[in-house]
């Protein structure tokens, strides 16, 4: 018997299966989908492999065949689909088979079980009692007070014992030895649920909303599983509906995957799900311990759990009998991976969704150009809803701000007047507001007035990012250094911070509003592991006034309390280097205006722009997802964007700037000689950073109407990578 084995190495000539002998012992144990040890080199230095497939016919010369080692993972579920996936991922994104597999099927952690162990009353009732009166006349005060508990119930546990009652080990061991009690241990799983949880009542669904279930449903029953949007303006109820069709699903004996784009939404979900569904409910994400994480994909697979809620690595929970896949805020980019392999995961989530025959449903009230482009096609079902799910309740009313004006009307403030006249208002009301700025930290870049330098970082091709306490932060390698006294380049002591962060908005608003209580949520004051959920418990308890922060407050976020919503900085992911630019702008300040009336009270919402005229900023201001679909989708056909034709960035990275040019180049060159004029490629140059952590990066953009030849040069550039990783040069490919 053979197993064909991925060797757990990050190279790409080795990326390839590997034959092993499985020995007579293992015969039966070894299964597709497990983590193994193998001899692996001309040292046979032991590594780790994951089982491809078995079969019993030789590859090569018998003799040759090395024999496996042991099993290290005892994951024997032999998920096909889940490899199935992981080798779509490989084909679609790059990199290499393992890198896929780790992602999809990452190995267990070598973690300790959690055990609880209890004490047992073991023996008969006269027995018992007559070794209580013996411990009572010989003065045994420690078996006589674990004894009497002991009549009290049939067991308790040894912490309690030890803790509460006082009970020492000599004692224990001794009522253990005359078999009146035994010690039992059982598995204890670390919980991640929320401690309390307000008892939520079930929400009765509005005619839109229950036209969209009952469509799902009866769909779903006739066998339909054509991926579905559910698009619906800010506030109209789209949560309520998942509830629904989940409480379906799980009454069918199905399992429900929910991703969601922000850890920081996490919260306020995992809330409103376990107030709902209580222990059927899980979740997942990079701040849980080693131990928690382990034990909820432990609790998945054995079926203990029904919902596992969480950010993209959510996708690949174990459940075997899953039913329906939910990825809230489907247009966010934060579903796009940045490590090898660069997947999306909308579009994995749908290939997962073909291969277990679940339903796919997309949310969102301001879907991916793609998205809508699908669902215009027929490709995607649409489903929408128009009003909000309050009765009363109704979209609030926005304003936009001419910055331009407000200056050359003396007012050099980040403040305008009417924001500033809004905040008073609310202030004075006592209601609650958000005050939105896309950029961390006191000051965005630290330069000298001199020479006209800014500050950069020793590491990255950027600038040093001012915070509080006199710091200077790299916000893309974390290099940390003091505020220097005088230029480093020049000497001069003229140094300045420009432009405006989270840190300088919060001290500013505290200095003109000093009765106000603030809070500000970016990722210095959310490192910790629960920082998302103090704050936002916090501001949901009413004990700030205003909440002040980046992207991450909002998205998803429901605050009845909150009455008016300003944007500081509407244009400033406007003008970004990425054919996107306009779409995250215009989804950004529609998320943002949502957040405002979304109680009784009527909601206000201040723009603050540069550029008011701007179709992006005009349709958020409006709430009109649609004029600017359409407005953006002209755009699109006329320069041959995604989702009109297909696009990947190719980027190369190196240590030396040269090879990373060079290998750029050879790209450029060996695509144009094959495809000629099929395939449009854009570039080479530096990236948008070309330097990152001491890496040079330089890239092209390759597009094409032509799937075919679109998919031709995707299969060139990894060949390409395979003979650039000799020159420890590596090619990315992020598809667009």
């Amino acid at each position: 018997m053979y197993a064909d084995i991925v060797i757990d190495i990050s190279h790409e000539s080795l990326d390839r299966p590997f034959q092993y002998r499985i020995p007579e012992s293992l015969v039966g144990q070894v299964q597709p989908g497990m983590w193994v040890l193998v001899p692996f080199g001309r040292r046979n230095t032991q590594k780790k492999g994951f089982v491809l497939k078995l079969g019993t016919k030789a590859n090569i010369d018998p003799d040759r065949i090395k024999e496996l080692t042991e099993i290290i993972s005892d994951d024997n579920s032999s998920d096909k689909t889940r490899i199935a996936l992981a080798v779509w991922m490989y084909r679609e994104y790059g990199g290499n088979l393992i890198q896929s597999l780790r992602v999809v099927m990452p190995a267990r952690k070598n973690v300790r079980p959690k055990q609880v162990s209890f004490l047992v009353r073991t023996s008969d009732e006269k027995r018992f009692l007559d070794y209580l009166d013996l411990a009572r006349k010989k003065n045994w005060k420690g078996r006589v007070r674990l004894m009497e508990a002991l009549l009290c119930r049939d067991y308790i546990s040894s912490a309690f014992a030890r803790q509460q009652l006082k009970i020492a080990s000599d004692a224990i061991k001794a009522l253990e030895e005359e078999k009146l009690i035994q010690i039992e241990t059982k598995r204890f799983y670390r919980s991640v649920l929320p401690k309390e949880s307000a008892s939520l009542e079930k929400k009765q669904l509005n005619e839109e909303q229950q036209a969209i279930v009952d469509k799902l449903i009866s769909s779903y029953q006739a066998g339909v599983r054509t991926p579905a949007l559910l698009y619906g303006i800010t506030g109209s109820g789209k949560t309520e509906v998942y509830m629904h069709l989940i409480e379906w699903m799980i009454h069918q004996n199905k399992q429900v995957i929910v991703l969601i784009p922000e850890i920081s939404l996490t919260y306020q979900v995992i809330l409103n799900f376990y107030s709902r569904f209580g222990e059927q409910v899980s979740m997942i994400n990079s701040r849980l311990s080693d131990g928690e994480r382990s034990d909820q994909l432990e609790r998945a697979r054995n079926g203990e759990i029904s919902i596992m809620v969480g950010p993209r690595s959510a996708l690949f929970t174990p459940f075997s009998n899953l039913g329906l896949i939910i990825v809230d805020e489907e247009q966010e980019g934060a579903y796009n991976s940045e490590q090898i392999p660069r997947y999306h995961t909308r579009e994995t989530a749908d290939k997962l969704a073909q291969l277990t025959n679940s339903l796919l449903l997309l949310g969102s009230a301001t879907p991916s150009i793609e998205s809508f482009s699908r669902a215009e096609s027929g490709e995607y079902r649409k489903f929408c809803l128009t009003k909000r799910a309050v009765l009363g309740s109704c979209l609030p009313n926005v304003q936009v701000v001419d910055m331009r004006k407000e200056l050359a009307s003396g007012n050099r403030s980040v403040f305008s007047r009417e924001l500033r006249e809004k905040m008073e208002e609310c202030l004075a009301k006592k209601q609650q507001m958000m005050l939105f700025i896309n950029r961390r930290g006191f000051s965005r870049v630290v330069s000298c007035r001199s020479c006209g330098k800014p500050i950069e970082c020793p590491h990255c091709d950027v600038a040093l990012t001012e915070h509080l306490g006199d710091k200077l932060v790299c916000h893309y390698c974390g290099y940390t250094k003091a505020m220097p006294r005088s230029c480093p380049l020049c000497g001069s002591p003229y140094l300045a911070g420009f432009g405006l962060g989270t840190q300088k908005a919060e001290m500013m608003i505290k200095a003109q509003f000093p009765s106000a209580r603030v809070l500000r949520m970016d990722m210095d004051t959310t490192s910790k592991k629960d920082g998302h959920e103090q704050i936002l418990d916090s501001f949901r308890r009413r004990e700030a006034d205003i909440l002040v922060g980046t992207q991450m407050i909002v998205k998803g976020h429901d605050f009845p309390g909150v009455t008016l919503v300003g944007i500081l900085a509407a244009d400033m992911s406007l003008y970004n280097c990425d054919f996107r630019s306009s779409e995250r702008t215009f989804q950004l300040l529609t998320q943002a205006a949502g957040r405002a009336g979304r109680g009784m009270e009527p909601g206000n919402v201040i723009i603050q722009t540069y550029d008011p005229e701007n179709y992006s900023i005009q349709t958020a201001a409006n709430q009109d997802y649609e004029s600017f679909y359409h407005q953006e989708i002209r755009f699109r056909r006329r320069m041959q964007y995604p989702p009109i034709g297909w696009m990947c960035e190719v980027m190369t990275v190196s240590a030396e700037e040269e090879l990373a040019n060079q290998w750029i180049w050879h790209v450029q060159l060996l695509i144009n000689k094959r495809f000629c004029d099929i395939i449009k490629i854009i570039g080479p140059s530096d990236a948008p950073i070309a330097r990152l952590k001491d890496m040079w990066r330089k890239h092209l953009y390759i597009r094409s109407n032509d799937h075919k030849a679109y998919l031709e040069a995707m299969e060139l550039i990894q060949e390409i990578t395979e003979q650039a990783a000799a020159q420890k040069v590596s090619i990315f490919v992020t598809v667009c």
